[in-house]
């Protein structure tokens, strides 16, 4: 998480058609994330062959 809050640009993703909407891509993990307002929300951190089960 220091990674991501250090360069917030990093390879973040618009998926469509899936809930939560934003995918954050760290090595070989993803972090799946949806943003309001101010805040962000975490709903998974796992490897990529993982993430989209």
């Amino acid at each position: 998480m220091e990674e991501i809050s250090n360069d917030l640009k990093g390879d973040v993703k618009r998926l469509a058609n899936f809930t939560p909407e934003y995918r954050l891509r760290v090595g070989d993990y993803r972090i799946l994330f949806e943003t309001y307002k101010d805040k962000i929300t975490i709903y998974r951190i796992l490897h990529r062959k993982d993430v989209y089960k």
